[in-house]
C-alpha cells in the first residue's frame, strides 16, 4: 500500500472510531459505485450521516478539511442519492459531515469533526 494511501486508511479508522465514540453508528465503510466512493456513512438517531474523510501529514497544502472543495462536496451530494437509492430504508434526514485528520509523527493526531457542513 502506497503512502499516501496508507495515510488515508489510518485516517478513516480514527474518524469511524471518534464517530463512533461520540454516538454515531457506522454502517458503511469505503461504498463504492461506478461513480466514486462514500468514504463513512454513519447514522445519528433517525439521521444519516455521510462523511468525508480528509487525512494530511501536515499544513503545507492548507488543512484536510480545506481540500473539500464545492466540486468534492457537489460528488458526495450524487453519490449520496445513489447510496439512499439502494438503502432499505428511508432516512427522514440526511447530513453531510467532515472529519478532518491531521497526523504529526512528533505528537497524536489531531482529529475534528465538523457536523452538517454542507
Amino acid at each position: 500500500m502506497g503512502r499516501n494511501l496508507a495515510l488515508g486508511a489510518m485516517g478513516e479508522d480514527l474518524a469511524a472510531k471518534r464517530l463512533a465514540e461520540a454516538g454515531l453508528r457506522i454502517v458503511d465503510r469505503n461504498w463504492r459505485c461506478r461513480h466514486g466512493e462514500l468514504d463513512l456513512v454513519a447514522v445519528d438517531g433517525d439521521t444519516v450521516v455521510f462523511v468525508e474523510v480528509k487525512t494530511r501529514s501536515g499544513l503545507g497544502y492548507g488543512s484536510p478539511a480545506e481540500s473539500v472543495t464545492y466540486a468534492k462536496q457537489r460528488r458526495i451530494r450524487m453519490l449520496a442519492q445513489q447510496w439512499l437509492s439502494e438503502s432499505e430504508r428511508h432516512w427522514p434526514h440526511v447530513r453531510f459531515d467532515v472529519v478532518s485528520v491531521l497526523v504529526d509523527r512528533r505528537r497524536d493526531p489531531e482529529i475534528t469533526h465538523l457536523p452538517a457542513v454542507f
